[in-house]
């Protein structure tokens, strides 16, 4: 199947079955508030290196958290119980973000997120459309995650650490939050180790249609 071009003309996207079977679903376009608000309404998010034309990905499995399956081991739950844990929400949108783009930018793989990304989804924030987490173990800033949020649904896109178990105190305590606002999932996107250790799963892209759906009260 071909990869579709868009331009910055006309917000649209392809339909997202539409996409290769590696989840590359259209190249071009931009990152203004309401082409990211369609894409991730549809499945579909940028994901790209530095430098290269954007690129925009549906893929075909999913790996997803529902809040109130989220697993917390019996060695996490000790940790809670010998520290002084706590989170912020949208302490420093911009900050957090940068942190997981330095985490990234430094390791093998590098990291999509770019000067672009920081600023479109700081937009986003503006909005009340993305949110960032930051954990604190003993008063100390631990970690941090950032995503997307549309009615029930969080889109998680990064998350670092600079304390040991920061990032996993910040996705369990907002799992918690999401739970209690009926959030459906938190698109993981991805299949990771880290993630299916958490209570990840991974599910076919009609069954993610449904729950985003359901999130996004579309009939």
């Amino acid at each position: 199947m071909p990869v579709y071009r868009i331009d910055n003309k006309k917000i649209m996207f392809p339909d997202p079955r539409l996409a290769e079977d590696d989840g590359l679903l259209a190249i071009g376009g931009d990152l203004c508030v309401d082409r990211l608000v369609l894409a991730y309404s549809n499945g579909i998010f940028p994901w790209y290196a530095d430098g290269d034309p954007i690129l925009w990905w549906a893929p075909k499995e999913r790996f997803i958290i529902c809040p109130s399956e989220i697993h917390v081991s019996h060695s996490m739950r000790k940790f809670f119980r010998k520290h002084e844990i706590s989170i912020r929400i949208n302490r420093d949108f911009a900050d957090t973000m940068h942190r997981c783009r330095m985490k990234r930018e430094n390791t093998e793989e590098g990291t999509w997120i770019n000067d672009d990304m920081e600023a479109a989804y700081k937009k986003l924030c503006d909005n009340g459309l993305a949110l960032s987490v930051e954990s604190f173990i003993d008063g100390q800033l631990a970690g941090g995650l950032y995503g997307v949020s549309l009615g029930r649904c969080f889109f998680g896109e990064s998350m670092f650490s600079d304390m040991e178990n920061g990032s996993k105190v910040a996705l369990i305590l907002l799992s918690k939050i999401l739970e209690d606002n009926g959030y459906v999932m938190i698109d993981c996107q991805f299949e990771t180790e880290h993630l299916k250790s958490m209570g990840g799963k991974k599910i076919s892209f009609e069954e993610y249609k449904a729950l985003l759906a359901e999130g996004l009260n579309h009939a």
